[in-house]
């Protein structure tokens, strides 16, 4: 079943292209109906543009608060016929208005094994705390910062040479492989969520 996606960026895209890959070689049954991003020269839009994607630039600053802001994005996301929402490196923390509109329909990647290293700067998080292993998860989203209910995580060595980057860039291959499988899954009609337990299955 075809299901139509909504992404919100922030930056270079990368999840994003990875969704696109996924669909291109028909592992994912969806189309990316639109993108928005918060961020004028977001690489993402680059991305969107070679793939004949529509794509909308929200600024933050041109609403008269948060939650006119998120009600916009949701009625931009409505209109488009979005079923479910990637945000895929989008830097910042959806309100109520865009929750309510698309309730378990928001699913997010995260650089850290979640509970663990919530917010902004999760790598540095990591290394500062020394941590051995450290991973990404994607979640479905709700009211609080990266809290919503776990769908998939993979984990990845800390080594006591890692710098941000390279943790970063090790942390990127797998968010780059759970991301897409995580959107299959919900495609397929096999994510079941009770409380905040999401259980896989037919």
């Amino acid at each position: 079943m075809m299901i139509k996606l909504g992404v919100l960026a922030s930056g270079r895209g990368s999840n994003f292209q990875s969704i696109i890959n996924s669909i291109d070689r028909g592992a994912l049954d969806a189309e990316i109906a639109c993108l928005i991003t918060d961020n004028p020269t977001a690489y993402a839009i680059e991305r969107a543009k070679l793939h004949k994607i529509p794509h909308v630039y929200a600024n933050p600053n041109g609403y008269a608060s948060k939650d006119v802001y998120y009600r916009s994005i949701a009625d931009e996301l409505q209109f488009c016929g979005v079923e479910l929402i990637v945000l895929a490196g989008f830097m910042r923390v959806v309100r109520k208005p865009l929750i309510d509109a698309f309730p378990m329909r928001i699913v997010n990647i995260h650089p850290s094994l979640l509970p663990s290293f919530k917010g902004m700067h999760a790598h540095m998080q990591a290394l500062e705390y020394g941590v051995r292993i450290s991973g990404c998860t994607v979640h479905f989203v709700d009211e609080g910062v990266d809290s919503g209910p776990i769908i998939l995580q993979e984990a990845v060595p800390v080594f006591s040479d890692d710098t941000v980057e390279s943790l970063s860039a090790r942390i990127l291959e797998c968010e780059h492989r759970i991301l897409p499988l995580a959107i299959k899954l919900y495609i397929e009609g096999k994510l079941r969520v009770t409380g905040n337990i999401v259980k896989i299955g037919d």
